[in-house]
């Protein structure tokens, strides 16, 4: 019975009872009954409202449709539905749409949007120790990088620091190996003076490419494309997978696997948006973002080569052996300039990255 009819009788019996009075013994069962009826209605109206009761968190991203992250991103969304039994809903908004990199992570600590998933020096403004993440050529194989993020002391110190700064870390999924995508042939330092190229804000990254001798530009991902076809930069650097996605090797068709950085992507939630969650809810969203991380890990390992040969069939030239000896010996001023300004930090990272690589291959 709907709460209409049940209105529309009240009236009825109202008029019957002062017109007709031997209505009233009959009216009187009849408004008890009415009067259950509509306080199950209203019950059932409560509990069917709770049950279908449901928070939309939204999550941004600079990736493409296409990219591997926003597929990591889409299959974290199933599973925070899943697991907090569909209390929330977590709405993905791909390509720049809310954000780039820095304006995302600001949004974070602001409770703008409530997760984002971004290259850890991304995150150095706010924690800038986590700069030396970038340093040039420590790891060499995605399973010396998995090792160093999984296992790292001095990472887990550094991820620590977070939560004061609006945010936290649930898990690293991954984006691969930066390389570098130029209009004219690259193969080493010699051929990289006098040339700009677009990197993403953050320090040791300039460092390490003004170290090799390009010009530094620093733009929005979105405006990189055009820059390159309207000869602003002469190329940029990236993992293959963001290569790929957003279609640089049309414009800047020479890519070079310099491998100079390896760049996971650590996905953050809000800190407001923590706070907000049961205990259950917060275990919820955690086990999902790191269920997450080995399905992003695999997709970009195993798709490399696959990208890198669809890319080719497509005109791009593939430049598998670089000098790759005159790039890391043109860094390694980096280095020093890194003690300079970070100190033990430095030594810290080395030292765990130099025993992963002497154990791992």
């Amino acid at each position: 019975m709907s709460l209409a009819s049940v209105s529309w009788w009240r009236v009825f019996l109202h008029l019957a009872v002062r017109y007709y009075p031997p209505y009233s013994n009959l009216v009187q069962k009849e408004s008890n009954m009415l009067l259950r009826n509509l306080v199950t209605a209203v019950g059932l109206a409560v509990i069917a409202a709770s049950a279908h009761a449901q928070t939309v968190l939204k999550f941004s991203h600079t990736d493409q449709q296409q990219g591997a992250r926003h597929a990591a991103a889409n299959e974290f969304a199933k599973k925070v539905e899943q697991y907090t039994q569909g209390r929330y809903k977590v709405q993905v908004f791909c390509c720049s749409q809310l954000g780039n990199d820095p304006k995302n992570i600001e949004q974070l600590g602001l409770g703008g949007i409530d997760f984002t998933v971004s290259a850890t020096g991304s995150y150095a403004p706010h924690i800038p120790s986590l700069n030396l993440t970038m340093l040039p050529f420590i790891v060499d194989s995605y399973a010396q990088g998995w090792k160093f993020y999984d296992e790292s002391p001095w990472l887990k110190e550094q991820f620590a620091k977070a939560p004061p700064k609006g945010f936290r870390f649930l898990a690293t999924w991954e984006a691969g190996f930066r390389n570098m995508t130029t209009k004219d042939p690259l193969n080493g330092p010699d051929d990289a003076k006098g040339k700009k190229l677009r990197t993403f804000p953050n320090e040791m990254m300039r460092w390490t490419l003004e170290a090799m001798g390009f010009g530094v530009q620093i733009m929005p991902l979105p405006e990189v494309y055009l820059a390159i076809s309207q000869g602003a930069v002469a190329g940029q650097e990236n993992p293959i997978d963001t290569i790929f996605s957003n279609k640089f090797y049309e414009v800047a068709p020479h890519v070079t696997l310099t491998n100079h950085v390896y760049s996971p992507i650590p996905v953050a939630i809000s800190e407001k948006t923590w706070q907000k969650l049961s205990p259950a809810d917060q275990q919820a969203v955690v086990k999902a973002a790191q269920e997450v991380a080995p399905m992003a890990r695999n997709l970009i390992r195993d798709n490399d080569e696959k990208v890198l040969a669809e890319m080719a069939t497509k005109g791009a030239k593939i430049n598998r052996k670089p000098n790759s000896e005159a790039f890391r010996k043109s860094v390694e001023s980096v280095y020093v300039k890194a003690r300079e300004k970070y100190g033990a930090d430095v030594d810290a990272v080395l030292k765990e990255t130099a025993a992963i690589r002497a154990t791992v291959k």
